[in-house]
């Protein structure tokens, strides 16, 4: 459909989606993590109970619906106030994109690591952070925020329950009860001693987590106008485009297995346990 190598629009498009899935899962990991803490430390409380509803309302609500009620209320209910959000696009009009090649003098650098950097330069909060061009990067975030919170919303909910559910588990063991006798202020026994024990079920459904992320990103993209991965694969669907969809089903399988490789090979940096053995 396009008369173009399918290697080129994957270049093009690819690092929209690598963007906004990072941002949403960083966004949901911190979050997530976060709530689930409070919510283990505080169980059976006021406010466990409104961190789990919370957490449920999030799993419950779909993507493409929570990403038009976010564009309706900060970008029409809230519309002419400090609050108020674009609703589409990456960028807003006239804003101009540098290229990282240029701006660090490697113009004419014809290497393998122009490619990547021009891949990086696609990646506009990425590129304004390596050009230092702040007013970029504050735009291109601003931007990144609806699609993010409509992305994340429901990998935060899953991460939040699993690090409840992680962080109870390993709360009620002897050696916590032993780190309360020893002296220890309740920050080092949670962080030091729980945290860090019920690490390995929350950074599997982070890792796994990726895969939602890249499966959601087709809704997103195309409620939020982002020409993306899955905004592409959606339009090559459409058109019955094989050699695009072939193509970006094959890059988004080699991103989810290195997710998967990379989270089985935090085990032993996370546990000595597993390292030594």
């Amino acid at each position: 459909r396009f008369g173009r190598p399918a290697t080129e629009i994957i270049t093009e498009r690819l690092p929209v989606t690598i963007e906004l899935a990072l941002m949403a899962l960083l966004f949901a990991t911190i979050f997530g993590i976060t709530l689930g803490v409070i919510s283990a430390y505080w169980r059976n409380s006021p406010i466990d109970l409104l961190t789990m509803i919370g957490a449920n309302i999030g799993v419950s609500i779909p993507v493409f619906v929570l990403g038009l009620l976010l564009a309706y209320t900060f970008a029409v209910v809230l519309k002419d106030t400090p609050f108020a959000l674009p609703p589409s696009g990456r960028l807003t009009p006239g804003m101009a994109i540098p290229s990282i090649p240029e701006v660090w003098g490697l113009e004419n650098y014809t290497g393998i690591g122009r490619g990547f950097l021009e891949f990086l330069s696609r990646m506009y909060v990425v590129c304004g952070i390596l050009t230092l061009n702040f007013e970029l990067t504050r735009d291109a975030l601003k931007h990144l925020i609806l699609p993010m919170v409509a992305l994340g919303t429901i990998p935060l909910a899953i991460i939040a329950r699993m690090t409840r559910s992680a962080m109870l588990e390993v709360m009620s063991l002897d050696y916590m009860r032993t780190a309360r006798a020893k002296g220890l202020s309740e920050r080092k026994v949670v962080f030091r001693h729980a945290m860090r024990n019920a690490l390995l079920p929350i950074v599997t459904i982070i890792g796994l987590q990726l895969g939602g992320l890249l499966s959601g990103a087709i809704l997103t993209e195309t409620i939020f106008g982002l020409t993306g991965v899955g905004k592409t694969l959606y339009d090559a669907i459409n058109s019955r485009d094989y050699v695009v969809v072939q193509a970006f089903t094959l890059v988004i399988a080699v991103v989810f297995v290195m997710a998967n490789l990379i989270v089985d090979v935090s085990y032993a940096v996370l546990d000595p346990r597993i390292r030594l053995s």
